[in-house]
């Protein structure tokens, strides 16, 4: 099949073009306000008013106040900063440290948690059962172990899953629980208000938003419970010390106003672009099945379970036609080990896995062409794997 022509980019999970808004708006803090914001003199009082200006549009984005948003540099260190930030301040305060996640947590958090089993502590993850997360064993463990925080995000990077964030929210509250949520595939993809959601940290980051790469932020309600992971300034609260990047908080404030506002029409648009698109491939490839799929999920991520197939093989042959697409997670590209997310939703399982995740730039007409494109990019896989 020829490749497709213009190529169709279905990697949006992964990362997202840089929106001219937000283009903009770094290019004026770049140019305007190159002075140190921790400097008292003119320059560093314009830096500092800019900086303060994309916290407070942050806040007012999320329905927050602004000394509840902590600029970090992605998503990542948000992640670290809730779960390691916590670990520490246990430790200090002489508390054996104990992280409960979900297992279908980002790395960051996984890895993160991890920690807390390393110096001593605990690390407990809830599993699924019958398909769904397991919120009676979220509930024994919060009523017996009293752990120092629960981790659950908000959306699964590699399948759209939700979480079910209420109801977990609801138990840590009734046990006194701080909640950290990653939701760092949520915002901009399904509507919600942080002033009435149940986390107690949120992580967010820029550039699956159309913002820059290498911004992000984590709101808190309380950030007295967290001790830094860095040393050596007292910018952020002393948390995220190191001189700011205006121009990155610039960038990121405009990309998160932009996503939140336009998230019930534009999740609307994703989720009938992602039903056609669903929908033509699971007629044309026998056996496929919807990863989640009984399950709630963002509008935005489709991701397929095809047995037999190879999901190297696959890409490769995607790329080849003009679409970018991807296996799973895009922090675990590289790595031939199993995704700890299927293996937690379909124990056992071999299915490949490919997701193919949208946005921006992508219309209803691309339905057609992908479901096409797809079908006979599996159809070549499984050719060169039967006998």
């Amino acid at each position: 099949m020829p490749g497709i022509s213009p190529p169709i980019y279905l990697d949006h999970a992964a990362t997202t073009p840089v929106r001219p808004e937000v283009a903009a708006a770094m290019s004026a803090s770049l140019a305007e306000d190159f002075g140190n914001p921790s400097s008292g003199h003119a320059w560093g009082r314009r830096a500092r008013g800019r900086l303060e200006a994309a916290r407070a549009s942050v806040a007012a984005s999320l329905g927050v106040t602004p000394d509840r948003v902590l600029f970090t540099r992605g998503g990542t260190e948000s992640d670290n900063l809730a779960v390691l930030g916590r670990i520490r301040h246990d430790l200090e305060a002489g508390v054996v440290p104990h992280v409960v996640t979900s297992a279908v947590e980002h790395p960051a958090v996984l890895e993160a948690a991890e920690r807390a089993r390393r110096e001593g502590g605990r690390h407990t993850v809830i599993g699924f059962r019958a398909g769904a997360f397991d919120l009676d064993a979220l509930e024994g463990t919060l009523r017996d172990d009293r752990p120092g925080l629960v981790s659950c995000m908000w959306v699964n990077n590699e399948t759209g899953l939700v979480l079910p964030i209420a109801e977990i929210g609801l138990l840590c509250r009734r046990h006194g629980v701080p909640l950290h949520s990653d939701a760092v595939q949520a915002v901009g993809k399904i509507p919600f208000e942080w002033a009435e959601a149940p986390a107690d940290l949120l992580t967010l980051t820029g550039h699956k938003i159309y913002g820059p790469k290498g911004t992000g932020a984590l709101i808190a309600r309380d950030f007295g419970t967290l001790r830094p992971l860095h040393f050596g300034g007292g910018q952020e609260r002393g948390l995220r010390p190191g001189t700011e990047d205006v121009a990155g908080a610039a960038g990121l404030a405009e990309a998160v106003r932009l996503a939140v506002a336009e998230a019930p029409a534009e999740s609307a648009r994703l989720g009938a672009l992602r039903d056609a698109v669903e929908t033509g491939l699971l007629a044309r490839i026998p056996g496929a099945r919807v990863n989640a799929g009984s399950l709630p999920r963002a509008p935005h991520i489709l991701s397929l379970g095809l047995p037999g197939a190879d999901s190297d093989t696959l890409l490769a042959a995607l790329d080849a036609s003009g679409i970018a697409a991807s296996g799973g997670s895009a922090c675990a590209s590289g790595s031939s080990a199993p995704s700890g997310t299927l293996a937690a939703l379909y124990p056992g399982d071999g299915a490949a896995a490919l997701r193919l995740s949208f946005g921006r730039l992508n219309r209803s007409r691309d339905a057609a062409p992908v479901v096409l494109a797809v079908a006979e990019a599996v159809d070549r896989t499984l050719s060169l794997v039967s006998p």
